[in-house]
């Protein structure tokens, strides 16, 4: 049987999702983090400040795009685990109080390490035709 890693090539798009986020979500996320800043909840609080809007938080973005590879990564291999995650803010998301805001994330095979069994998996998240996160980067370890 081929072991999951020795099966990975780099380039290869191993997961993508479109998923909204919404008000609700920024609400929770602002409970479970203790981020409270009214950016997140508060439109008129966000416009005063010169932005267009609610903003989704940096980290919540950044989780959501994580899960789509770390629920691949435990569907695909089980056994791996998440070694290193990391991203840049680089574009906010603004999330409409009716529609949300529909982000897009391909998760993708961007090196491979067979001497340290890792694979560097790059998350794509785009929002409204603009990447929203750069070199967002999810380092897996394979057993």
């Amino acid at each position: 049987m081929t072991n999951a890693f020795d099966a990975l090539e780099a380039g290869a798009v191993v997961a993508e999702r479109e998923l909204v986020l919404t008000r609700d979500n920024l609400v929770r996320y602002a409970g479970a983090s203790g981020d409270f800043n009214p950016i997140h909840y508060r439109d008129d609080f966000a416009q005063q400040v010169g932005l267009p809007g609610v903003l989704a938080h940096g980290m919540l973005t950044m989780g959501t795009a994580g899960s789509v590879a770390t629920d691949w990564l435990t569907e695909y291999a089980p056994n791996a685990w998440v070694q290193d995650f990391q991203s840049r803010f680089t574009r906010p998301v603004p999330v409409d109080a009716q529609e949300g805001a529909a982000i897009t994330i391909t998760a993708t095979v961007g090196k491979l390490d067979p001497e340290a069994r890792t694979a560097r998996i790059d998350l794509r998240v785009v929002f409204d035709g603009a990447t929203v996160l750069g070199k967002s980067q999810l380092v897996a370890a394979f057993a």
